[in-house]
């Protein structure tokens, strides 16, 4: 068996199409859509994923305003965050991360405001998602649904998230609820974690160990989407040892190309969407 790979960058680029047309109504309104992002530090992979975000925001029409702040506190970037709250030029807001030693996590989720919070890490986002009425979902938990649901409704479907962040995999197991799935969450602490895996038809990896999940750990025939990012040798890949694991598994996400182009263009797709919002 050789597993199907799962094109993210071509989905994207499938939505992208999409979104060009929907900004260009705004821009006909005169709502140009706007995203704020907060960068606490100059972390060189936290820039880099701000280029990213950047660069494909452009092509699209969206704006995006930076606040970058060298070591700063948390009531800074919680100001910042209540400046835009109540800027209407600003559509969006999301706070880079890792976050610098120090700052309160918790205060700055309490500080994001649901109509704005467009990667769904505030702790008014993450309670709608939970009631099962969310208003923005974090992107790269909703990417990695999205690229399941292209091998397959996942109704009925054992899922297995490996990784329980409030970033991938808390609001990636209740999306994975909402569709009808049986879930099952494992960590760093779960017993017997390699035959939990085996048990999965759909398999979610996000554990920020390179090449943490293994041939031996797949059920033969299951989805395998990769989360991970890690840099080896100066190359991304992900926690799934992809060459090993293409020969049992069904279908298999890439590492690069896979989660991220995806996860880069919902969160997009989202800052549009609360500019559609604000327009009424």
């Amino acid at each position: 068996m050789t597993a199907r790979l799962l094109d993210g960058t071509a989905l994207a680029h499938a939505r992208r199409s999409k979104l060009v047309t929907r900004v260009a109504k705004l821009h006909s309104c005169g709502m140009i859509p706007r995203l704020g992002v907060v960068l606490p530090s100059r972390d060189d992979a936290a820039l880099s994923y701000f280029r990213a975000k950047v660069r494909a925001a452009e092509k699209l029409g969206i704006e995006v305003e930076s606040s970058v702040m060298d070591a700063p506190t948390t009531q800074q970037i919680v100001d910042c965050i209540q400046a835009w709250s109540e800027d209407e030029a600003i559509s969006g807001i999301i706070v880079e991360t890792p976050l610098p030693e120090g700052i309160d996590m918790q205060t700055i989720r309490e500080a994001l405001p649901a109509s704005k919070d467009v990667d769904g890490a505030g702790i008014e986002s993450l309670g709608r998602l939970l009631s099962g009425k969310p208003s923005f979902v974090a992107a790269t938990a909703e990417a990695a649904l999205v690229l399941a649901e292209t091998a397959g409704s996942v109704a009925g479907k054992h899922a297995v998230i490996i990784g329980r962040s409030l970033v991938v995999g808390r609001p990636l197991a209740l999306l994975l609820l909402e569709r009808d799935a049986t879930v099952t969450v494992c960590h760093s602490k779960t017993q017997d974690l390699s035959g939990i895996a085996q048990q999965a038809e759909l398999l979610f990896v996000a554990m920020g160990r390179a090449g943490f999940v293994t041939a031996g750990m797949v059920q033969p025939g299951a989805i395998v989407i990769d989360v991970g990012t890690n840099i080896v040798e100066g190359k991304l890949v992900g926690d799934v040892d992809a060459r090993a694991v293409e020969s049992v598994a069904a279908a298999l996400s890439p590492v690069p190309g896979g989660v991220g182009p995806l996860t880069t263009t919902i969160l997009l797709e989202h800052v549009v969407q609360a500019a559609e919002a604000a327009v009424g």
